[in-house]
């Protein structure tokens, strides 16, 4: 079977509400049983370290070595696979690479400071971390992108060290990905995968170093173990199946809309591709061009399995209400791909990243427009933000009391702590209190 109906919802219809309810439906937790065994492999590594890491990879990637110094990947590694590519495949890297430096070299990241009516100076220290771990999926397909979006942004802020994990099941090596280490400005990789290597960036063996913060898309095992971790460490978030929503109206060329559902679709089977039109007949020719183009690709089955499973169309009323149901799904990536989408954009409240127009195709989001492809999934764009700069820095208060600015400052601490009764932290305002007035 070449084809693949996607499934047609019509807001007019009875029922809508509930179908579209349950066509959203995601299980953000793990299943119990990727629970359990992300928890065994984290436990096993805070508790034995580099041993631990050995047997996991062995079980795991079909990696054998002798000693866990053998799976980093040391700086020569990636410039010689930089050194390897073909001169387009490097090119396409470093002009990647240049746009997401600069997107992110624009993002605010100062600190401030101001005086207030008493004299006082506050303000906030702008500081970046110290060390940070980038997890590169490497499971179902090889992601050099996810190396640049994520380790650039580190690298702007002002990282001091950003360590890299990326599985290479049965021992592969992927020279791009290497090559975008190499680009990125990783300091130190290592060949582990899935929860082992989260819990080994996380809690630090013999021969991985801890890290303050651990990002990076995974798959079910790599955001269970980020669960399992947060608060030793932070991290970014807990990253779902890829999404993508489009907004049409019937202008856009019928084969492109096709082609970007398809692209989001072939990430995964669990991959959510939603297209929201007013018009059944380019619906219609929507779903014809999905059917003549599936046989050509390479990830067909998967593709298959994902508009099956969380695909649709649905026919809106009208753009108005095109924009409520999409911001009641909040998703990962939003295309506009309407005559004039600038009059659309004030009403898009929620979306990890928006695509404005028919040519801003979402598939640039994902290697070379400049945002990171790092985004928020599963509704979370309702309060998270993409990855950037300010995940890799950390605010810090600053306190300066002038002894002519005290006195107002400490009065008021001092009576809301007495109203709470903490009367030690009363007594501390009131004694500088006393000695400013003595």
């Amino acid at each position: 079977m070449n084809c693949a109906a996607v499934r047609r919802l019509d807001t007019r219809a009875p029922g809508f509400a509930a179908a579209f309810d349950a066509l959203l439906a995601w299980q953000a937790g793990a299943p119990a049983d990727v629970a359990a065994e992300a928890a065994a492999i984290v436990e096993e590594i805070r508790t034995n370290g580099d041993a631990a890491l050995l047997q996991l990879t062995r079980r795991i990637d079909g990696v054998d070595v002798a000693d866990a110094a053998a799976l980093e990947l040391g700086g020569n590694a990636m410039q010689e696979a930089l050194a390897s590519l073909p001169a387009p495949d490097r090119a396409a890297l470093d002009a990647a690479a240049k746009r997401i430096r600069e997107y992110h070299e624009r993002q605010p990241q100062g600190g401030f400071e101001y005086t207030d009516e008493f004299g006082n100076v506050l303000g906030q220290r702008v500081t970046p971390l110290d060390r940070v771990g980038v997890y590169v999926p490497g499971g179902q397909a090889a992601y050099p992108s996810t190396v640049l979006m994520t380790v650039l942004p580190a690298r702007v802020a002002g990282v001091g060290e950003v360590v890299a994990a990326v599985p290479t099941p049965g021992g592969a090596r992927n020279a791009h990905v290497l090559a975008a280490m190499a680009i990125a400005g990783v300091d130190r990789a290592f060949a582990i995968g899935g929860a082992q290597a989260v819990a080994a960036l996380a809690y630090g063996t013999r021969t991985v170093p801890r890290v303050d913060k651990v990002v990076g898309p995974g798959g079910a095992f790599v955001a269970a173990a980020k669960r399992l971790v947060f608060g030793p460490v932070g991290i970014d978030s807990i990253a779902g199946p890829s999404e993508v929503l489009v907004i049409a109206d019937g202008s856009a060329e019928v084969r492109w809309i096709a082609l970007d559902l398809l692209s989001q679709a072939e990430h995964d089977a669990a991959a959510q591709a939603l297209l929201l039109c007013p018009d059944g007949d380019y619906l219609d020719r929507v779903q014809m061009a999905i059917d003549q183009l599936l046989p050509t690709l390479s990830r067909a089955d998967v593709i298959r399995q994902s508009l099956a499973k969380r695909g649709a169309f649905v026919q809106v009323r009208d753009m108005a209400e095109a924009c409520r149901l999409a911001n009641e799904v909040a998703p990962e990536h939003l295309q506009l791909a309407v005559r004039d989408a600038e009059t659309l954009l004030p009403s898009i409240r929620h979306a990890g990243a928006i695509f404005v127009g028919a040519e801003s195709a979402e598939v640039l989001g994902d290697y070379s427009a400049g945002p990171s492809h790092v985004l928020p999934t599963f509704g979370t764009a309702r309060y998270a933000s993409p990855l950037g700069v300010t995940d890799f820095q950390k605010r810090t208060s600053v306190v300066r009391v002038r002894a002519g600015g005290l006195a107002p400052v400490a009065r008021t601490a001092a009576r809301i702590a007495h109203a709470e009764g903490l009367t030690a932290h009363a007594a501390a305002a009131e004694a500088r209190l006393a000695a400013g007035e003595g």
